[in-house]
C-alpha cells in the first residue's frame, strides 16, 4: 500500500474530525495528493486536492467551507480538516495521488490511479 489513509470514526452531525494521509511510502513524483469518498451504491466524488507546486487547493461544492486541506512541510503526510459534519458526509474516505494537477482530479476522481486503503468516516446520531 503506498498511501494510507486513517483517522475516521463514528461522529454526531455538526461533529469534527481529521483524516491523515500517509504518503511517504510513495517513491514516485506526483503533483498532487487528492481526497475522495465512496458510499454505497454511489460513484467516487472528488472532495478535496492539494497541488504540489503551489499548495493551492481546491474542493467540492459539497464541502466547501466545511473541509480544509493542509500538508506538512515534508510533503509526506496530506491532512483533512473536516467540521459541520453532515450524515451525507458518510462515506469511505481515501486519499490518491496521480502525475496529474488537481484539476483533474476534481473534474473526475477516477483520474488518479494511485491510491491505497481507505478510511471508514460515519455521520449519525
Amino acid at each position: 500500500v503506498q498511501l494510507q489513509a486513517s483517522g475516521g470514526g463514528l461522529v454526531r452531525p455538526g461533529g469534527s474530525l481529521t483524516l491523515s494521509c500517509d504518503a511517504s511510502g510513495f517513491t514516485k513524483d506526483y503533483d498532487a495528493i487528492g481526497w475522495f469518498r465512496q458510499a454505497p451504491g454511489k460513484e467516487r466524488e472528488g472532495v478535496s486536492c492539494l497541488n504540489n507546486n503551489d499548495d493551492s487547493a481546491y474542493y467540492a461544492d459539497s464541502v466547501k467551507g466545511r473541509f480544509t486541506i493542509s500538508r506538512d512541510s515534508a510533503k509526506t503526510t496530506v491532512t483533512l480538516h473536516m467540521n459541520s459534519l453532515k450524515p451525507e458526509d458518510t462515506a469511505v474516505y481515501y486519499c490518491a495521488t496521480d502525475r496529474l494537477q488537481c484539476g483533474w482530479f476534481m473534474r473526475d476522481p477516477y483520474e488518479y490511479d494511485h491510491w491505497g486503503q481507505g478510511t471508514q468516516v460515519t455521520v449519525s446520531s
